[in-house]
């Protein structure tokens, strides 16, 4: 279900792009517009691992989820910048393994909040919330919040393929900390950021995808790294993400579109730009 009233939804911006959208756009989907596409097709020339990172960070989060559920034993889901629904959103793959798993979705894309809506209307035992990742403090006072999640038990938080949209002005250790601050002890920190080895090339790619209006910030690994110290990677701890876990026979993504084709693979060629995570757990 969704609470959120229409008055309080942002307006659906038509002139920048937006991450929901064009990450939507990436994974098969078409709930996206001709500003979302322009962003991507003027992106990858330069950064052509973007498609394969995008599709890399979704079979990432079914591998994350099964095993938050069936080996950790994790019941709530706090799900930052959830992004657009497609197949395998994060309530789907926990009730293949927790029937009962209940899962609050945040963003503050419009979008995401509509589809939400006519996603979950029946659903009593999850959420979208309209909130911005970035007010913490916001996203724990929301009501829903407070119906589906109990703090005194272990909480999985995820920030799935979007620590790139903190920038240092964000403060991204406490947005990544507040609520595992609050959570009981053996709560799980799920996250994704893209990376570049070579910090210049980094630098190239902040300056290129901010420009286009899309907050983003490129880190290296120890930089990533930095932002969690105290917490306790499992195996295999902080990888690309093709590296988690791997698993073969996993349930396969939608087809990428025509114009995203010629990018598929581009990881392959190890660049050093990839998309960097793992899942940590608080002491």
């Amino acid at each position: 279900m969704v609470s959120d009233s229409a008055a309080e939804e942002p307006s659906i911006p038509y002139d920048i792009p937006t991450s929901a959208r064009a990450y939507g756009w990436m994974l098969g989907g078409k709930d996206n517009y001709e500003v979302d596409r322009n962003f991507l097709l003027s992106t990858l020339p330069h950064f052509p691992e973007c498609v394969d990172i995008a599709r890399q960070n979704r079979e990432f989060l079914y591998r994350a989820v099964r095993h938050l559920t069936r080996e950790a034993g994790i019941r709530q889901f706090l799900d930052m910048g959830c992004g657009l629904p497609t197949d395998d959103n994060v309530h789907q793959v926990a009730r293949r393994f927790v029937p009962d798993a209940r899962v609050v979705y945040v963003d503050i894309d419009p979008i995401v909040l509509a589809h939400g809506r006519a996603l979950l209307a029946d659903d009593a035992s999850t959420a979208v919330i309209t909130a911005d990742m970035r007010d913490q403090e916001a996203v724990l006072a929301h009501p829903d919040v407070a119906r589906l999640i109990d703090f005194d038990e272990p909480v999985a938080v995820l920030f799935l393929s979007v620590v790139h949209h903190l920038t240092d002005a964000d403060d991204p250790r406490r947005v990544l900390r507040t609520v595992l601050d609050r959570a009981a002890p053996g709560s799980l920190l799920g996250l994704s950021q893209v990376v570049a080895d070579d910090p210049a090339r980094g630098a190239a790619m902040t300056a290129h995808i901010s420009g286009s209006g899309v907050p983003w910030q490129t880190r290296t690994p120890a930089e990533v790294d930095a932002l969690l110290d105290g917490l306790e990677p499992l195996d295999p701890g902080l990888v690309d993400l093709v590296d988690w876990r791997p698993d073969p026979e996993q349930p396969a993504l939608a087809p990428v579109h025509d114009e995203l084709r010629p990018y598929l693979g581009a990881t392959d060629a190890k660049t050093g730009i990839y998309e960097y995570g793992g899942v940590l757990r608080k002491p």
